[in-house]
């Protein structure tokens, strides 16, 4: 049976020029049909390979799934289908969280997805204990991928649940990315996102704060003297966020990033 011209099998998918490449993803709505296709023939192996990568990303799934890594803070990031990709803004996350890890920090990574957080602030602060943990499976598989170089150790459970009892009192940053969509905007999200990352990375609860609740109303059990809770959450979300962080007994303050469109809110146990 001869392939069919849609086929990745077909000539005239196996033999697709840079050129093609763009002109697929430009017709596919790929606002950055030149970067995504340099990316895309740079990480085929063969033109069969190329074919179907190609396919795959006209078809709407994300980027980074297709090529199996995203970019960030200069890292490659493994992420395999279905698991929640790093956003760029949560650079700036990050960027606050290194600003406060003293030498040797102990690290947590709560809702740690792929572990790009925990990853990325090892990076930069040189020399961590860290720990992630994760409820999704597929999530904590790449994590362990990419901790490995800060030799992160990573487990599977609900947020505290998995994480070993000798860290109670002991962590300097607790790094929290937790879902903050409210569970009606989930349907308003990009396809990219509702339909090929886990539900559970991106459904806060009715009003969003659900899991950040039960982040912060255990923190101060977890955090060393002066230690750090840092997530991101939404511009509109930050004062019943700063309200739930005082509730659990920190100080609150939020910081944000206009041109990353990142917004951070900061707790610290008191010294």
């Amino acid at each position: 049976m001869s392939a069919s011209p849609s086929s990745p099998a077909s000539p005239s998918m196996t033999s697709l020029t840079p050129s093609a490449v763009v002109t697929r993803l430009r017709a596919a709505g790929c606002v950055f049909a030149e970067d995504e296709a340099a990316l895309l023939v740079g990480a085929a192996r063969d033109p069969a390979e190329l074919a179907s990568m190609v396919e795959r990303r006209v078809t709407g799934q994300p980027l980074e799934h297709v090529l199996g890594w995203a970019e960030f803070r200069g890292l490659r990031i493994a992420v395999d289908v279905g698991v929640f990709v790093p956003r760029r803004r949560t650079e700036f996350l990050v960027r606050q969280a290194a600003a406060l890890a003293p030498p040797g920090a102990v690290v947590v990574d709560l809702c740690c997805g792929s572990g790009a957080l925990g990853a990325a602030l090892g990076a930069a602060v040189g020399r961590v204990e860290l720990y992630a943990a994760d409820i999704d499976p597929a999530a904590v598989r790449c994590a362990r991928r990419n901790v490995a170089d800060a030799g992160g150790r990573v487990y599977e459970g609900d947020l505290y649940e998995p994480l070993p009892d000798a860290l109670r009192g002991r962590v300097d940053v607790l790094l929290a990315n937790v879902p903050y969509v409210p569970t009606e905007e989930v349907g308003l999200l990009p396809p990219e996102a509702r339909v090929h990352e886990a539900r559970v990375a991106l459904d806060g609860g009715a009003d969003g704060l659900d899991v950040l609740r039960r982040v912060t109303a255990d923190a101060a059990h977890w955090l060393a003297p002066g230690g750090r809770l840092l997530f991101e959450t939404s511009e509109r979300q930050v004062p019943y966020a700063l309200k739930a962080v005082a509730g659990g007994g920190l100080v609150p303050r939020s910081v944000g990033d206009e041109e990353m469109y990142a917004t951070v809110v900061i707790g610290t146990r008191p010294a």
